[in-house]
């Protein structure tokens, strides 16, 4: 049991900070919060880490590879929040403190007795397993170093951890937890694997280059980076691959920031101190997304995109952009920093110099224009694809092609902003192959997946936000229902769950159906093994004999049930 903080004054204990959207100063308390859990504090995830989408939100705490590990509120308060789902943050609590502030406890395997409690009616109410609920102030009372759930590793295929968060409760912003006093070690400095130059319009130069470049560099003897210097001219900009490596662990996180000075003054600087959630996907602006698309790599830019305006940076002059004169010298420094202060720094020293481009950037044009600021829609043999306004960020030239019965829009090199909708004509199908096709995109490795599909009458369409090769496929057989834990007949006295596995091959599973001697019970659903389990202790079982019944529906509607009987003594 986490022992009980001792009751201090933390009048005097605050950091203050300025940036982004807090301009204003803000007092932040460093000893009001405590660890969420009484194991050392080792992290495979740190705030403001760069994620596919989105910025992370929180601090993600190693739970020793297993689940069940206690987890304790970091603060007195009440239960705000409770949030159950298949996917994203798994079993969620969210705990509203009266300093001001919101924590949030993600991916949990179990309640304590009284949230427990409290969801389940809320369950069985609705008759659904995934459910949102906000209990009142007086509900759900909370006090400092109170047992609030378990560990564990629902929402999804995630491995077993604690997401952790602390947001302000008025504007539900993310804060950086390391500002509050939440405290992991590290004694190892940040690094930086590869730099990339970039040209910035079509006269722009690096060694002669028009497009991104590569740049070597070595390790000085103090541990700089010095990088081979380069020749110049017109507007360029430059990104770094940078993680950090905190103590205890291998994983490669995300760095607290990112600073760029050049001739000895800080020109762009990314610190990972509070973001908002609307803002978060601006993340596909702020690195190198035609790389991270091709090679995945996340090269991180040392300079702003027009349209980013990500309040995660604290200085931007001229927007981190470099505009070098012909026969000027230039010293350029990048600096990745981690919260303890431990940095690596890489030295670019340029020479401006104009010379004739011997290689320019891929510039190709295709029929299909993409104004981004306008509604753009296309037709192609049987498809429709109708973009919104503002579904990309910059205009470009569209790759749009149909072969083989699969139409191919564009590739996923391009972020998107908003969902597009494409639109297939089956007019050429019965009614009955209809009830069995379904939207599907295409990977690089050829696998199919179900896209959210519409049907119409002539048209199917779904409302998608990737890019690449989208098909038709067909789906006539029912999804598999197959008893895991025991079989028919069997009696289960002694039994704590019963499991059942369920699988779809084709369209995936839509929804399923748990019912027991004609009553709907709870069943749960671990993603990745695909197995359902009922917790008994659920139910008062008033006779021996009892029918269970599964139900369980595909994406297409292709349906399959099972019922078996168990024996339970009384």
């Amino acid at each position: 049991m986490k022992k009980l903080a001792f009751i201090v004054l933390f009048i005097n204990s605050f950091i203050t900070f300025g940036q982004g959207d807090f301009s204003v100063k803000n007092s932040i308390p460093t000893n009001y919060f405590d660890n969420p859990m009484d194991i050392p504090m080792v992290l495979s995830g740190t705030f403001g880490e760069l994620r596919s989408n989105h910025f992370h939100a929180g601090l993600d705490i190693k739970t020793k590879q297993r689940e069940g590990i206690d987890v304790f509120a970091s603060a007195e308060g009440y239960v705000s929040r409770i949030k159950i789902s298949l996917w994203g943050y798994g079993k969620a609590i969210y705990i509203t403190h009266p300093n001001g502030y919101t924590t949030v406890y993600a991916h949990l395997k179990k309640f304590n007795e009284k949230i427990e409690n409290y969801i389940k009616k809320h369950q069985y109410k609705t008759e659904s397993f995934e459910v949102q609920v906000f209990p009142s102030k007086d509900e759900l009372p909370i006090s400092k170093n109170e047992l609030i759930a378990l560990s564990g590793s629902t929402g999804g295929f995630v491995g077993p951890h604690l997401h952790f968060e602390i947001r302000d409760s008025k504007t539900e912003k993310p804060m950086n937890p390391f500002l509050f006093g939440i405290d992991a070690k590290d004694g190892i400095k940040p690094r930086i694997s590869t730099l990339i130059g970039y040209s910035l319009d079509s006269v722009s130069q690096i060694n002669k280059l028009n497009s991104p470049i590569q740049l070597s560099f070595i390790k000085s003897k103090n541990g700089d980076l010095l990088a081979k210097r380069i020749f110049a001219y017109g507007k360029i900009g430059f990104g770094v691959n940078t993680y950090d490596q905190l103590d205890a662990a291998s994983n490669k996180n995300g760095i607290y920031s990112l600073q760029m000075n050049v001739n000895g003054e800080k020109v762009h600087e990314f610190i990972a101190s509070s973001f908002s959630f609307s803002e978060t996907k601006l993340i596909n602006l702020a690195i190198d997304y035609d790389r991270f698309a091709n090679l995945n790599q996340r090269i991180q830019k040392c300079y702003n995109e027009p349209k980013n305006n990500l309040s995660l940076y604290n200085t931007s002059i001229n927007n981190g952009i470099l505009t070098i004169e012909d026969g000027l010298s230039y010293t350029v420094e990048i600096i990745a920093k981690d919260f303890k202060g431990n940095e690596q720094k890489i030295s670019i020293h340029i020479t401006g110099k104009k010379d004739e481009i011997i290689e320019t950037a891929d510039n190709k044009t295709t029929p299909f224009k993409i104004k981004s600021s306008e509604f753009n829609v296309f037709y192609l043999e049987g498809y429709k694809v109708a973009f919104p306004k503002n579904t990309f960020y910059s205009d470009f030239y569209m790759d749009l092609e149909v072969k083989d019965d699969a139409i191919k829009v564009h590739q996923p090199t391009e972020p998107v902003r908003r969902k597009y909708t494409l639109t297939f004509n089956v007019s050429k199908y019965s009614d009955e192959e209809k009830n069995q096709l379904y939207i599907a995109s295409i990977s690089k490795n050829g696998k199919t997946k179900y896209e959210s599909t519409v049907k119409k009458k002539e048209t199917f369409y779904t409302s998608t936000k990737t890019l690449g090769k989208f098909t038709l496929v067909k789906d006539s057989e029912k999804p598999t229902i197959k008893l895991h834990n025991f079989k028919n007949e069997q009696w289960v006295t002694n039994f704590n769950t019963l499991q059942v596995k369920i699988s779809d091959k084709d369209s995936g599973i839509k929804s399923f159906r748990a019912e027991i001697d004609g009553e709907w019970v709870l069943m749960e659903l671990d993603l990745p093994s695909g197995i359902l389990s009922y917790n008994l202790s659920d139910k008062n079982f008033s006779t021996a004999k009892h029918i269970l019944k599964i139900v369980v529906i595909d994406n297409v509607g292709n349906l399959n049930s099972l019922n078996t009987t168990f024996f339970r003594k009384k």
